[in-house]
């Protein structure tokens, strides 16, 4: 087992000019995955989170074994918890020296760190020449607008459908397509002993959930431009009155510290009558109680009075500066690139494609799943990349919007109004000034 230097979030980002809020301590990495040869042979040292899908990881440590065994370099891959992805990013960068090849969860890395990064542009115009434009939420992961270059390479998106037990809505008559309708069953599914349950901790999640919620409601951090902070509007102040009516009327106070296992396993135990989460979820229902997982059905996030739209966890590759074996990295990505459709097919569904035509349509498994009853249960994730968008929306995604993420605002301005704290407009207030002081940090440095 390797032990790394406590370095946390807050350290290192204020040592380097920046002031995002802590996580904790720099992990400990579990003992890693190794792909020996000879000793004289070339490395590559990788660090990922520990996949909500464990066959995933499976999956790519045989992947990435069988690739270094061709090309007679030494691959390690350690996996590590998701909450600790942005600690151990500070502790690398702080330190000067890590792995080759940095996997992000979330949003927090391919802008903040990006002086930290090298150029990958040239890696994803040719990914492109095969396999399409990137989409949308793919440029907003690691684009960066100003040069018209790329600090980090778009792996894929992650989906935050409705997922409900059919059952009980069936009871009360209800469908959750709109957030109104989810807070009203959720109320009278709760007196039955069935919350709902969304997260108001510090994790990605909420940060999420949160943000779609804000969205429908026609509220947004920042404007189009990415300079100006709008938050403080009657529409944001609205989607945190109905956050805080959802929490109070269709929920329990369990939610204000979980983690972003806490709803897979609320649902998965039979409990919950509806999340927002991934199909990891539902795939570990699968192993865990199939009468529970057969009940589990996915649709598209709820509508709020403006629109239908969700925040999506991105994902992405980063290449430190720092790194010692750069070539042996850009390889690696490339030949990971061309059998992506193995990717998808181990993540079950999980992982969603950025490249446009990377992934064949109809979509193996999600257009037809041997697994679930009835078997076209998750093809409505299919087109999820119509409702989902980047953390920036419906701004560019920068380094000041990735810190507001990292600090966890929007979480804490509906948790602030939901346990009564604070007003919803006061709550809204503290977001804006919060938001306001970040943006005018970054634009000073730019």
């Amino acid at each position: 087992m390797r032990i790394f230097p406590r370095v946390t979030r807050r350290r290192f980002l204020k040592q380097t000019g920046l002031t995002l809020a802590a996580a904790g301590a720099a992990p400990v990495i579990s003992t890693p995955f190794i792909s020996s040869a000879l000793a004289d042979t070339r490395t590559l040292s990788i660090v990922q989170w520990s996949h909500f899908v464990p066959a995933y990881d499976k999956w790519f440590d045989q992947f990435a074994k069988d690739w270094g065994d061709q090309n007679k370099i030494a691959v390690t891959v350690d996996h590590i918890p998701v909450a600790t992805v942005a600690a151990r990013a500070a502790a690398e960068a702080s330190a000067g020296s890590g792995h080759d090849l940095f996997g992000w969860n979330g949003a927090g890395g391919a802008h903040l760190y990006r002086k930290f990064l090298m150029d990958v542009t040239s890696l994803v115009e040719s990914v492109e020449k095969k396999y399409g434009k990137v989409t949308n939420i793919g440029r907003q992961i690691g684009y960066n607008q100003d040069d018209k270059t790329w600090s980090a390479f778009p792996d894929y998106y992650i989906n935050f459908p409705v997922m409900y037990r059919k059952s009980l809505w069936d009871e009360i008559g209800m469908k959750p397509d709109t957030w109104d309708n989810i807070r009203l069953g959720g109320a009278k599914l709760k007196a039955k002993g069935n919350p709902v349950g969304i997260s108001l901790a510090h994790s990605n999640d909420p940060e999420t959930t949160w943000r779609g919620m804000l969205w429908s409601y026609g509220g947004s951090i920042q404007d189009e431009t990415g300079k100006k902070v709008v938050l403080n509007s009657k529409e944001s102040i609205e989607g945190v009155k109905a956050a805080a009516a959802l929490y109070k009327e269709a929920m329990t106070t369990d939610v204000l510290s979980w983690t972003d296992a806490s709803n897979n396993q609320y649902i998965d135990s039979g409990v919950s009558s509806l999340i927002i989460n991934p199909i990891s979820a539902y795939r570990t229902a699968q192993q865990l109680n199939k009468k529970v997982a057969d009940d589990i059905f996915v649709m598209e996030p709820p509508k709020g009075p403006v629109r239908r739209l969700m925040d999506g966890g991105p994902e992405f590759y980063g290449i430190w500066k720092f790194a010692k074996n750069k070539e042996a990295a850009i390889e690696f990505l490339r030949h990971y690139a061309d059998h992506w459709v193995d990717a998808f097919k181990a993540s079950t569904g999980y992982n969603m494609p950025i490249f446009a035509n990377i992934v064949p349509k109809p979509m193996p498994i999600l257009s037809d799943d041997p697994t679930s009853t009835p078997r076209d249960k998750l093809a409505v994730l299919q087109s999820s990349d119509e409702w989902t968008a980047a953390t920036g929306y419906p701004g560019p995604a920068w380094p000041a919007t990735d810190e507001i993420y990292n600090n966890f605002i929007v979480s804490d301005m509906m948790a602030k109004a939901a346990t009564a704290a604070m007003s919803a407009e006061d709550s809204v207030k503290w977001a804006t000034q919060q938001c306001e002081a970040i943006i005018e940090k970054w634009l000073h440095k730019a």
